[in-house]
């Protein structure tokens, strides 16, 4: 069943309301932009084809898509039925279902797709929308039903009337369709409305009217299906998916004190037994392991790699960093472009100096090394094995291996006695 199903999905628009000139589903939830969360969707499905329609600085998304997925760039941006039937040009010779997507729509689960698209091929509808409830539907497109209570259509809220308006059922927008229905009523939909546009939409009138087998299923969570048009709404999807991958880790054995203050990114990796503390920040491309304590206050970057049993505290940053088991960093450190090794114990106030005004530099921190308080290690710097500097040193040169540096700049102590 899966291969005879085609997915389009639609991502041309620019996003007025966003007020950004990086086009809309670009913008980033929970570290990744937002379309690529509806391309994975679309990838668990399956499907024998996927088209994305790309239009506002299609140059720059198209970046981006995985090439297996075929792309198609609609010039003039004139309506949702116009970018489908763009998409047609990638679908000669397929015969089966048409699922419609948007890539504004990043919360959308694939249980719920998987009903829509079951439900659709069991009843051999010619159209089946997703549909969905809503108290206050401002926004969002009127689900139209006649007497016997059949879907005869679909009007956009700016072309609503007063009594419309008041309608509690709206369109999500995702819709299936039999590829042969939507191919002929594509030929049939006119820009007669405010927008002058071309609506998908309409397509559902049209198909009442000639007496073709239209339906819906009503989604259990409208959240899912919620489009983002703002940075209002880019803020309340942060939050879902914030707590849906939140909620993840902690399925899989990771405590965290505060999932509303937690803020990890999808495609970070977490090991069991760990603990998060509130307010702390872990960006994608960061791997923690399994028995560490993170936070709070503290902010792993992107490319980090924690070990084991370490300990990261109060207001530590740690970027591009490998830092080795059961190492120690509790109190107000910045670890960047660095190599620490197991059982080290960074003081507070460390701060790698990885930056020289051009380049970033390298710093390596071998095995059982103690960093005293508010040392400074200017890249490119070894401190070797079992190596300790005093507090308040600032380290230019290597240390070799089992030797005390101390000053500024910090000197190498020769033994006595």
């Amino acid at each position: 069943m899966k291969k005879e199903i085609a997915i389009i999905i639609l991502a041309a628009g620019k996003g007025e309301r966003m007020k950004s000139e990086t086009p809309k589903v670009m913008h980033n939830i929970c570290g990744r932009p937002m379309l690529f969360y509806v391309l994975d969707l679309a990838a668990s499905l399956k499907p024998g084809k996927t088209v994305v329609v790309l239009g506002y600085k299609h140059e720059l998304v198209s970046k981006s898509i995985p090439k297996k997925i075929q792309v198609v760039v609609q010039k003039r941006l004139i309506g949702t039925a116009d970018a489908v039937k763009q998409a047609f040009s990638k679908l000669r010779g397929f015969k089966g279902t048409v699922l419609v997507l948007y890539g504004d729509t990043p919360l959308l689960k694939k249980e719920s797709v998987d009903k829509l698209l079951k439900y659709h091929i069991e009843n051999n509808l010619d159209a089946t929308l997703l549909t969905g409830s809503m108290d206050k539907p401002k926004g969002y497109g009127r689900i139209l039903r006649d007497k016997f209570f059949a879907i005869s259509g679909i009007v956009e809220e700016k072309d609503a009337d007063d009594f419309e308006k008041d309608i509690k059922e709206v369109n999500t927008g995702i819709i299936c369709f039999k590829k042969t229905s939507l191919e002929a009523v594509l030929k049939k939909i006119r820009p007669d409305n405010r927008k002058k546009e071309y609506y998908l939409t309409d397509a559902v009138k049209i198909l009442y009217k000639e007496g073709k087998l239209v339906d819906g299923i009503k989604i259990a969570d409208i959240q899912e299906a919620e489009g983002i048009n703002s940075r209002l709404d880019l803020s309340k999807a942060c939050a879902v998916m914030r707590r849906r991958v939140n909620e993840g880790f902690m399925l899989s054995g990771v405590t965290i004190i505060d999932t509303d203050s937690a803020f990890i990114s999808y495609g970070a990796k977490i090991g069991k037994d760990t603990v998060i503390y509130p307010f702390t920040v872990v960006e994608r491309d960061v791997k923690i392991g399994k028995r560490c304590f993170i936070g709070p206050f503290a902010h792993l970057r992107e490319g980090s790699r924690v070990s084991d049993d370490v300990t990261l505290g109060n207001f530590v940053e740690i970027v591009r960093s490998k830092i080795g088991a059961k190492t120690f960093a509790k109190h107000f450190s910045y670890i960047g472009d660095t190599s620490v090794g197991r059982s080290v114990n960074i003081g507070a106030g460390t701060v790698t100096a990885n930056f020289d005004g051009r380049s970033k530099h390298s710093t390596v921190i071998k095995d059982n090394a103690m960093i005293g308080s508010d040392t400074i290690l200017v890249a490119p710097v070894v401190v070797g094995r079992a190596s300790v500097t005093g507090a308040g040193s600032v380290v230019l040169k290597n240390i070799p291996d089992n030797k005390k540096a101390v000053g500024v700049p910090a000197r190498i102590l020769k033994k006595r006695g």
